[in-house]
């Protein structure tokens, strides 16, 4: 379903500061795949995820979805394919609008404008329906400002906006690293249950080795903008903490230098 084939970036070419952040990297994945990725500092993993967003151009190599190229397509023309939710819970949603209003625009991302774009009674009912699974009381809240949320209430928000068309690819950019603990496991969970009932194809790069064990069913660590280390599902419930640790350090020959992935 999702094609990366041997896409290289390098940024600050020929200077200084040039860091070769993706080499040569191919990855696949199959329709309902649900991929979680982790590395190092600088292992590559939020170019990876800038690149198939198409935030910026790769230098060389193919990203097709669905049998699409869209190697030279603009982010906003990949909107149609792609959802995505950032690690910031402030950048998936528009603070001064309402939360209807948020909702409507997500729903209506990759469509061509009409004269009947004004918000329906029944898509409020829907939209009410959708935020009571949240379970967190928004469903009473459609005309409230996004901006008068709280950080898990935001990120849950982005999450439903992000998942409101069913996109081909879902792409979550360490989504749940700027909460805190007990809302970060909220925001898993209803990641989980979104994910699964509408079999979506889902790439999540995580900071914790702990949740890249628990979710997906595949599992790729990065690491000099390269796929070090891919494994599979049954490969993955077998996997450990310290087998994680010992693995990267045979096949990198190097310790695994991100504090906040050996603190989780």
């Amino acid at each position: 379903m999702l094609t990366v084939e041997n896409i290289s970036k390098t940024f600050h070419p020929g200077t200084i500061n040039e860091k070769k952040a993706l080499q040569d990297l191919s990855l696949t994945l199959e329709i309902g795949d649900f991929v979680t990725v982790i590395g190092g500092n600088g292992a590559g993993k939020s170019t990876l995820m800038n690149s198939i967003a198409g935030v910026f151009p790769v230098d060389q190599g193919r990203i097709v979805i669905d049998g699409n190229d869209i190697t030279k397509q603009p982010e906003h023309k990949r909107a149609k394919y792609i959802g995505r939710v950032f690690q910031d819970p402030m950048l998936g949603t528009a603070a001064g609008m309402m939360i209807e209003e948020n909702l409507a625009i997500a729903a209506r991302r990759g469509k061509s404008p009409t004269f009947a774009w004004g918000l329906r009674n029944e898509e409020r009912e829907q939209f009410r329906i959708l935020l009571q699974e949240l379970d967190l009381g928004l469903e009473n809240r459609l005309t409230d400002r996004v901006g008068l949320l709280s950080g898990g209430q935001r990120q849950a928000l982005t999450l439903l906006m992000a998942t409101i068309n069913q996109p081909q690819l879902l792409l979550l950019d360490e989504h749940t690293a700027a909460l805190d603990p007990k809302t970060a496991d909220k925001v898993l969970s209803l990641t989980q249950t979104i994910v699964t009932r509408h079999h979506l194809t889902t790439l999540m790069i995580t900071h914790n080795m702990r949740d890249a064990l628990r979710f997906g069913n595949r599992l790729i660590m990065l690491h000099n903008g390269k796929v070090l280390l891919d494994f599979d599902r049954f490969e993955k419930e077998k996997l450990t903490i310290p087998d994680l640790l010992a693995m990267f350090e045979k096949a990198s020959g190097s310790e695994l230098d991100n504090d906040r992935m050996l603190l989780g």
